[in-house]
């Protein structure tokens, strides 16, 4: 059995009934406008400042409250699962966590766990739930309605502890 390419229909034949002399195929089709001004693509932000409810006081007693954390990256958070302090006490994994990605902390030069485990609890919750909201992107948060005035409003849906998916 041969297979063979289906033929397109013949077109149908032209008469000079129109009076005009036109060409027997039909015109080649114009190209497709392009926009003038395409949609802007939205920038990917990787650094998210904050400001810390009580502040980081530091050994010359100077206090420390604004401050940058970047988005997280896949090793950030499997680097500190072989630190020592992380596999024998496993809450100290948002210390060490939270150590590598706040990249600024008020005038410090360097921010590291040591840094991190010397904040008040305050600030440490804080910084936890800081983390969650900007590495979900809001996959988190779901829209409801209360169901007596149907208001409608965002719950946050995430009760996992830093560094847990």
């Amino acid at each position: 059995m041969r297979r063979t390419a289906a033929k397109a229909p013949a077109a149908p034949p032209q008469t000079a009934a129109a009076g005009a002399d036109f060409p027997r195929s039909a015109p080649a089709a114009a190209p497709a406008e392009v926009p003038a001004d395409p949609a802007p693509r939205r920038q990917l932000v990787t650094e998210f400042p904050f400001e810390l409810p009580r502040g980081y006081v530091d050994e010359s007693g100077t206090l420390h409250r604004d401050g940058v954390m970047r988005l997280s990256t896949a090793r950030d958070e499997l680097v500190p699962l072989r630190d020592v302090r992380v596999q024998e006490n496993p809450a100290y994994l948002s210390v060490v966590l939270l150590g590598r990605v706040i990249t600024r902390l008020g005038t410090l030069t360097m921010v590291h766990d040591g840094i991190v485990e010397n904040m008040f609890a305050s600030d440490l919750a804080f910084l936890q739930d800081f983390y969650r909201q900007i590495n979900a992107e809001g996959h988190t948060r779901a829209a409801v309605q209360c169901p007596h005035c149907s208001e409608p409003f965002e719950v946050e849906l995430g009760g996992s502890r830093l560094g847990e998916s």
